[in-house]
């Protein structure tokens, strides 16, 4: 990805882009900012089933299915985005890398195999943002990055905040996975909102479907 297309997509985020309730608003991100900051945490409730997603077990044995975006792969038609819906999907990228890596290094840290299964589930669905960003000629900001590295300030801020609460200990690693759930499902639902490309609202409300089931999951976990 070219540097300049790069920061001219980035900056299309304010402090809050990538947490709750803050997508794709007018303005240049702060240095250093917190994506999470002043955002929605409304709980959310399991949504429908749907989807060849990955499963994983709660610990009372329940089986629950992932509901990932890309079981059948993205099978309606490219519509048209605005400029605020390419970002939007840019930022969608950058929160979906972000718990994918936060999972990872709690699966490497702590027993429960929650982590390693749900980080399994959010490459699954980082590839259905990046099917989309390559159909509508979007630049991909998590192209090349490695684990726990972000371009965008805020979003290094971010990951590097939750890291360290998550490797203090399993209770905590819970507790920032319903964290980054809610504002997923927070940002998924202020993202469909006005949008009319079938594509990508298809994949947007598959990946809500497994962002309330992985918050589902987290807190039975963290309920042990």
């Amino acid at each position: 990805m070219k540097a300049t297309t790069r920061r001219r997509t980035i900056t299309a985020f304010t402090v809050g882009a990538l947490g709750l309730g803050g997508i794709a608003v007018a303005g240049p991100a702060l240095a250093g900012g917190d994506m999470f900051v002043g955002s929605r945490m409304a709980a959310a409730q399991q949504g429908p089933g749907g989807g060849n997603g990955y499963g994983y077990d709660t610990p009372m044995g329940t089986r629950m299915r992932d509901g990932a975006c890309l079981g059948a792969g993205v099978t309606t038609a490219q519509g048209t985005l605005t400029d605020q819906q390419k970002n939007t999907l840019v930022a969608m990228a950058q929160e979906e890398k972000l718990a994918h890596d936060l999972y990872a290094a709690f699966a490497a840290r702590h027993p429960a195999p929650i982590f390693d299964r749900i980080a399994t589930a959010e490459t699954q669905h980082l590839s259905a943002i990046r099917t989309l960003l390559a159909r509508y000629g979007v630049s991909d900001p998590t192209a090349g990055a490695s684990a726990g590295t972000f371009d965008d300030s805020s979003a290094q801020a971010t990951y590097d905040r939750l890291l360290a609460r998550g490797t203090a200990g399993q209770a905590a690693a819970f507790q920032v996975g319903q964290e980054v759930e809610r504002a997923d499902i927070a940002d998924l639902r202020e993202a469909l909102t006005g949008l009319t490309a079938a594509d990508v609202t298809q994949v947007y409300q598959r990946l809500l479907t497994a962002s309330r089931r992985h918050l589902t999951a987290f807190t039975a976990w963290a309920a042990r």
